[in-house]
């Protein structure tokens, strides 16, 4: 798999490249570039599998360059600093980012990724960018990766999400049911501050649809489309605190 690293910090850069070649041995960097002009004239020349690309450039942005290119064919894999907001962005976006410094089993997985998968939705790129362009503002949508296909929905829309193994399985108002690729861990964090709960460690619901609380059996909630989805013991006390609310 060939790849491109575009980054302004020569150390960063050079860092990755030693990472890449001491640890994905299968991944040839056939080059580098310090800035937007630069990585349009390299990506002129050359069509590389796998793009890693820092956000912030010398000259512009990331992003910029993606428009310059907006059918590029190549896998993207984000590099950012560590600063919560961005990271709030990529989760919601779905797309793939690594933080400086590079920790190596993250760098693996996030390889390991891009060799079995198309590139990255002008959706998800999209919702990224506008995510990021609004720092205290509570994403409204998320995207679904599924194996089909990537989706953009509203948080609002969402009835409840329910772990299968490594997965998880998206329940709309509509009554669509999305599965995808992706742990439940990985949304709890993302949608607790839209009023989701654990309700237990296989559900996670949208609090605005749920109608009612049953007592029988240690405890159910049923929500307005009919579902009734059990309370754990080690959950009961959150979820009556939520009804108390």
């Amino acid at each position: 798999m060939t790849a491109i690293i575009i980054e302004d910090m020569p150390q960063a850069l050079r860092m990755l490249q030693d990472d890449l070649e001491a640890n994905c041995p299968d991944v040839e960097v056939v080059g580098t570039a310090h800035s937007v002009v630069s990585a349009a004239k390299l990506l002129q020349k050359t069509t590389p599998d796998l793009i890693f690309l820092d956000i912030l450039l010398g000259d512009g942005t990331g992003f910029d360059l993606l428009e310059i290119f907006p059918k590029l064919p190549s896998r993207v894999i984000f590099v950012t600093a560590s600063d919560e907001f961005a990271l709030r962005a990529f989760r919601y976006a779905a797309v793939d980012y690594l933080l400086k410094p590079v920790d190596i089993e993250q760098l693996k997985q996030a390889v390991g990724r891009a060799r079995s998968r198309q590139t990255e939705s002008p959706e998800s790129l999209h919702l990224l960018k506008e995510t990021l362009a609004k720092p205290d503002v509570l994403p409204r949508r998320i995207s679904l990766h599924s194996q089909e296909r990537i989706v953009i929905v509203e948080i609002e829309n969402i009835v409840r999400c329910e772990a299968d193994g490594n997965n998880t399985r998206f329940v709309l108002a509509s009554g669509e049911k999305i599965f995808v690729t992706r742990t439940l861990k990985q949304y709890d964090q993302m949608l607790e501050p839209h009023g989701f709960v654990r309700a237990h460690q296989s559900h996670l619901l949208n609090f605005r649809f749920v109608q009612e609380f049953q007592k029988k059996e240690g405890g159910y909630l049923k929500m307005k489309n009919g579902d009734l989805i059990p309370v754990s013991v080690r959950k009961k006390a959150e979820v009556l605190e939520w009804l108390g609310q």
